[in-house]
């Protein structure tokens, strides 16, 4: 056989669902893969979930899991002599291993990479290193799948490559192939990098050949992790078979013939250590999961010797004393898997360990790492078998090592693949889902897929089969179709066929997911108030209720830092590679329990200062000489205290009027700024709103124009005031527009509004002063009478083309005239292609799309905005725009403005009144109530020894030090990244202070001051025990955002992962304890970085599906600049409830589930939410009783899935759901529209876009893969 021809992959969707037959899937299909194989193999991603909810037994939230292979191509891994395999330690060779006879498929006939050799026996490894597969025991019956072990293959060629991609374990199958150890050549580690982009490939970006480099003529495979197709009965592989050696030469050696090639220790081909036939039913018992070695029912069936361990082995040969669940082992006590005579369990096979560790080789000096052992499972209970369920024998990848020498790693010493890891032969997966199962998205028509459903969970990187990050390989000689008939492997070649069992796979629920994370820290932190007094603290998570007092740091809800232990130098930072950044939100809106910052007024002296730095009076300032003078905690410079603000000092030193005064005991509070702080050392005018209004004609017949006019007449009243007794002191204008502008006399002592129209756009002025800007209660009236003739006038017209430059420049000069502030409240339709300043074409050209000039698309096409852009900022003119698109309106361009002065952008494309016109009315309610500050400049000062180097947001800088925001809300957020410019001390720690000078919408002059400190380490350890893994999200998504403008987003997305990757890699090699290289050890409070960075890099900005427009994308770029910790969050992991749990009489919510297909259920109701959408699911087998409670009626059928709001029945249950709808709208800074989605119907796919742990259409790697991933590219690092 060619060694370089690839077995062909499963779709990536698995099998097709009902209902969905018809649908194309963008990006898949027959696309060409790399090799020249045709897409339509779409990789076989594992199972199909046919997850139980709920913890597995036996779970712990940092349990290891196993993980699938993710290799890429993995040369490097099996070249690097390091032995980091999977939790497998191979016996260093420095050769082709020597040969033994008789094994029954050698697949690379020309590559010598055989099993090791007898006179080599495996070594089992010390103590220290535990080896841990993972074994995951599903408990519970797994849907049958449809989908039986074939014919037993009929050629060498099946064999082979059956063989060919099993690999077990993240690192890269040899490149012999998979099921044979090359001979140790230590040689240096390409690193493959993941590039979720393609769908189809994950070439390594750094060098280094995809597949590698042939030798001696032989042509190699493309490394593939399989997904655990066991090897066939008659090769018994030796129970320490390593499948591949981590340390081997890139280059395959061919394999001894096939009559020669055995493994070692391996049991007489009679009996096959697996059978295919599946075990009478499931075992129960709790599942075990190791991150780490490959899963059960990733291994490949080699007989071992016994473990000592006093564990349960989860693995096929470790002995143990439990009932098989794979019968056919030759074992006197049944084994989890058959084939091994083992007499005593172990949880984690290969480790011999005799004791339960969630973290083999004993936790990390941190705070406890998660451990995902090769990906290590939590022991089950040594009394409970570890239960597998039925489902073909794991592959060889990981048993547990047995005495002697080392023991070679199992199938290249890594574990297995993901999805082969948990689960045994490919084709059968233990936990697959059945084809109408959630967790599978359908296969693109033209697969032909009888393989198994895709995994869920596995959704989204490139389709790779087999696990490698990479290639699709192409199909195998003798088999039907993708997965048609896969044989039982691991039964003697010519038996037939028995029933399919379920396969394994690597199981979800044991690898760390978000909601367990989220549930402990409400339980832990949310009962507390949280109190600021702490320096280094870190707070509770965003998900989690809890009360703030402030005692001298600001609260979390103003300030978030990504570490709340800052490295004492540079090269501590460089080394783990953790960002030093904080997210600010000046105005957030604190809950009624909490107390807003104390407005301080010093006279007109003004606000005490350090002399030299200019920081603000503050509780780091230290009092010093009797309370005469203050030593600045920022710079150290002594203050002179001025005369009206001496006070004596008590016996330790604090002044005896600190808790009088809010700026010496307090984290946040305002001054009353004087004259100084001024523009022009004159008081502000109150701000002003002007409301410009598109009337061309796709604006008046989508119902806009109506509905804002409407809506203007009551808005009006509720003006932002400081003092809601008062009336508010903003006054308003009105302005239409289509080619020319139209502005209103609205004067109070007019009958009528006065008309005047500006033709003349290329140099555009305000026509009148007086009568433009007014107080809305004197002008009622006229006010009232203009947005009843605006609809009427403008109703028959037939003008559609529009301007845009010059509304804002309109709006510009009438804040100048009135020298004021203010905001401008723009609502447009369409692309603005008339003769005028700002003129724009279609650009939108989807080829561009993942290619080096995609850039482009997100770059404003002409410079005229960003001109306009800060004169508006100098002015304190902020810019919303409401956009109405029907087609392309290059939002990209259009954004500008309102982005750099501080303000938002609302999108309704295709806007429908009846359906969209409640969502647009709350978020302009909401828009024109928020509490706000105009024409506000910030400026962060930090302590000697850091220094704030980047900001990321929506404002204007027109020099490095001072953000300028034209208008600052309640929801934006300023993020800031830190350097070390010198050496911190853990003594003093790092201090920053946020102030931020705006006037209010009372026209007053202000100061808002946040203050922070953090502690300084000079322990890595210390660092990654106090980091906050959300706000280093969204610090990163703000930072790749950014970087699309510059960047192709593949090389953004791959930036991304290899500094996760460094960040897990420094973490494992300076703070984790010593374990097996097969593990992958992650950071408590950074368990969940690979979940969330994957959300991330699938993103509709760095990963964009076919149907995803470019204004959307370029939509979300901008939204998610300013967003802050909470919204981000939600936004890329979405919040997903299970209403058929709801109880009615509780104030709480139900536990969310995971976001993945398995985790629906058919006879549920679920609630999605992610900030910007809410979804509604409906199981097509929910209860009658469940569908009338919520919709008035018994019948899936009869359920509206065009309704966007509940109907308001008279049950306890209909009320509870819809006040819980209302609660989550209201925690949200745009108002979401409810859209329901019946199972299998057209709109589920984009409900599963929002499943974010699933591979995605657009080539998003599930989480699984995506862990896996990771852990291949640490230990390339590592190595």
């Amino acid at each position: 056989m060619n060694v370089n021809q690839q077995p062909h992959m499963a779709s990536p969707y698995g099998q097709p669902q009902p209902g969905y037959q018809g649908y194309p899937q963008p990006g898949y299909g027959g696309g060409h893969v790399p090799a020249g194989i045709p897409a339509q193999y779409a990789p076989y991603n594992g199972p199909g979930a046919a997850h139980q909810q709920g913890q597995p037994q036996g779970y712990s939230p940092y349990a290891s899991f196993p993980s699938k292979t993710v290799a890429a191509n993995l040369v490097s891994d099996l070249s690097s002599s390091s032995p980091l395999d999977l939790g497998m330690r191979g016996p260093p060779t420095s050769g082709a291993p020597p040969v033994t006879p008789v094994q029954d498929y050698s697949q690379f006939g020309d590559s010598q990479n055989g099993p090791p050799p007898m006179g080599a026996p495996p070594q089992r490894p010390s103590v220290s290193q535990p080896y841990t597969p993972g074994a995951v025991n599903l408990s519970g019956p797994q849907p049958p799948y449809n989908q039986q072990y074939g014919a037993p293959p009929n050629s060498m060629q099946q064999m082979t490559n059956q063989m060919s991609i099993m690999q077990v374990g993240p690192t890269a199958p040899s490149p012999a192939g998979p099921g044979y150890a090359p001979p140790s050549v230590s040689q240096a580690p390409v690193s493959a990098a993941y590039t979720p982009a393609a769908p189809h490939t994950f070439s390594p970006t750094s060098a280094g050949p995809t597949h590698p480099p042939p030798t001696e003529g032989v042509a190699q495979p493309p490394p593939q992790s399989y997904y655990g197709a066991p090897p066939s009965a008659q090769q018994p592989f030796p129970n320490a078979a390593p499948a591949f050696s981590s340390a081997g030469p890139t280059h395959p050696q061919a394999p001894p013939p096939v009559s020669q090639q055995s493994f070692p220790q391996s049991p007489p081909v009679s009996q096959p250590s697996f059978s295919t036939a599946p075990p009478p039913g499931p075992i129960p018992g709790p599942r075990t999961h190791s991150y780490g070695g490959p899963p059960p029912g990733a291994q490949t069936s080699f007989q071992r010797p016994p473990l000592p361990t006093s564990q349960p082995s989860a693995f096929p040969g470790g002995p143990t004393s439990q009932p098989s669940a794979f019968p056919g082992g030759p074992t006197s006590q049944p084994s989890a898997f058959p084939g091994g005579p083992t007499s005593q369990p172990s949880a984690f096979p290969g480790g011999p360990t005799s004791h339960p560790s969630a973290f083999p080789g004993g936790p990390p000096p941190t705070s406890a790492p998660s451990q995902i052992p090769g990906v290590s499972p939590p022991q089950p209970p040594g009394s409970q078998p570890s239960s597998y369920h039925s489902g073909p024998p794991p592959t060889a990848a990981g048993f547990p090592p047995q005495g002697g020498p080392p023991q070679r790693p199992h199938l290249s010493g890594m574990q297995a693949p993901p999805h082969m890891t948990s689960q045994g032969p490919t084709m059968v997966q233990a936990n697959h889902v059945p084809p109408s199962q959630p967790g599978m998205l359908p296969a693109p028509p033209n697969a032909s897929m009888s393989g198994p459903p895709q995994q869920p969970g596995m959704q989204g990187y490139p389709p790779q089969q087999n696990g490698a990050f990479g290639q699709h390989r192409g199909p195998q000689p003798g088999y039907a179709g993708p997965y048609a008939g896969q044989q039982n492997y691991g039964a003697p070649s010519a038996a037939p066929a028995p029933a399919p069992s379920a396969p394994k796979r690597l199981d979800p629920d044991s690898i760390p997911g978000p909601i367990q994370v989220i549930e402990d820290d409400k339980a832990n932190k949310g009962s507390e108030p949280f109190t600021t007094g702490v320096r280094g603290q870190a707070p509770p998570l965003v998900t989690t209720n809890f009360q703030v007092k402030d005692q001298g740091n600001s609260s979390p809800r103003y300030i978030r830092c990504t570490a709340y232990n800052v490295p004492c130098n540079a090269d501590m930072a460089k080394q783990s590679q953790v960002p030093l950044a904080a997210v600010i939100k000046p105005l957030a809106t604190l809950p009624p329990d909490e107390t807003a910052p104390y407005l301080v007024d010093h006279g007109e002296s003004g606000p005490i200062r350090c002399n030299r730095c200019k920081a603000y009076m503050c509780p780091y300032m230290q009092f010093i000489e009797g309370g005469r003078r203050f030593q600045c905690g920022f710079c150290s410079c002594v203050t002179e205290v001025p005369p009206h603000y001496f006070q004596h000092l008590d016996h330790t030193g604090k002044r005896v009027d600190c808790y009088e005064r809010p700026e010496l005991s307090m984290g946040s509070y305002e001054f009353l700024a004087t004259v100084d702080y001024c523009k022009n050392n004159k008081f502000p005018q109150p701000p002003s709103f002007i409301f410009l209004i598109d009337v061309s004609y796709n604006a008046v017949k989508s119902g806009m124009v109506g509905i804002v006019c409407q809506e203007l007449k009551t808005l009006l009243d509720y003006l932002p005031r400081e003092n809601p007794d008062m009336e508010s002191n903003i006054r308003v204008g009105f302005v239409t527009y289509n080619k020319v502008l139209h502005f209103y006399n609205v004067k109070a002592s007019l009958a009528q509004p006065q008309m005047m129209v500006v033709s003349d756009v290329s140099d555009m002025f305000v026509p009148l002063l007086d009568g433009f800007l007014v107080n809305v209660q004197e002008s009622r009236v006229v006010i009232e009478s203009l947005l009843d003739q605006i609809p009427e006038m403008f109703a028959d017209t037939r003008e559609t083309e529009t301007v845009f430059g010059p509304v804002i420049q309109a709006g510009l000069e009438a804040l100048k005239a009135a020298d004021c502030a203010g905001k401008l409240f723009i609502f447009h339709s369409s692309l603005p292609i008339a003769e005028a300043p700002g003129k724009l074409k279609n650009r939108e050209d989807k080829k561009l799309v993942g290619t080096d000039k995609e850039k482009s698309l997100f770059q404003p096409q002409v410079g005229f905005y960003n001109t306009l852009a800060k004169e508006c900022v100098a002015q304190g003119c902020c810019v919303d725009l409401f956009l109405f698109p029907n087609q392309y309106v290059d939002v990209a361009t259009l954004g500008v403005v309102p982005t750099s002065t501080g303000g938002s952008i609302y999108k309704y494309t295709y806007f429908q009144a009846p359906t969209d016109q409640e969502r647009f009315l709350n978020d302009l309610r909401r828009d024109v109530q928020k509490p706000m500050g105009f024409d506000a400049v910030l400026r962060v000062r930090t302590s000697t020894g850091i220094r704030a180097t980047d900001f990321f947001g929506s404002f204007y800088m027109s020099n490095t030090t001072d953000v300028e925001l034209a208008g600052l809300d309640c929801d934006k957020t300023v993020t800031v990244e830190f350097r070390h410019d010198d050496k911190l001390s853990e003594e003093t720690g790092a201090l920053m202070q946020c102030a931020v000078l705006y006037t209010s919408c009372s026209g007053q002059r202000r100061l808002l001051i946040h203050n922070m400190a953090v502690n300084c380490c000079s322990q890595l350890a210390d660092l990654y025990r106090n980091c906050e893994t959300d706000t280093i999200i969204n610090f990163f998504a703000k930072y790749a955002y950014r970087s699309v403008l510059s960047s192709p987003t593949k090389n953004v997305r791959d930036s991304l992962v290899n500094q996760c990757a460094q960040i897990l890699a420094c973490y494992r090699k300076h703070c984790a304890s010593p374990s097996s290289a097969g593990q992958l050890i992650l950071p408590e409070c950074m368990k969940l970085l690979p979940v969330y960075l994957n959300c991330m890099l699938k993103s509709d900005v760095l990963q964009p599906g076919a149907d995803v427009s470019l204004d959307d994308r370029a939509y979300l770029r901008q939204l998610i600049s300013s967003m802050d910790v909470a919204e981000s969050h939600v936004f890329f992991y979405p919040r997903l409830l299970p209403l058929q749990k709801l109880d009615v009489e509780s104030t709480t919510l139900p536990v969310a589930v995971r976001d993945s297909e398995e985790r629906l259920s058919r006879g549920g109701v679920y609630l999605l939410e992610n900030g910007m959408n809410l979804f509604l699911w409906v199981g097509a087998n929910a209860q009658q009783e469940l569908l009338q409670n919520i919709f008035g009626t018994p019948s899936f059928n009869h359920i509206d899935p065009s309704m966007t709001s509940l109907p308001a029945l008279d049950n306890p249950f209909s009320k509870r759901l819809r006040e819980i709808i209302e609660t989550i709208r209201t925690q949200r800074s745009r108002y979401m529209k409810l859209i329901v989605v019946k199972q299998e119907d057209k709109l589920e796919l984009i409900f599963k876009h929002f499943l974010v742990e699933d591979k995605s259409n657009n080539g998003g790697a599930s989480y699984v893969d995506f862990l896996c991933h990771m852990h291949k590219e640490i230990r390339q690092l590592l190595s």
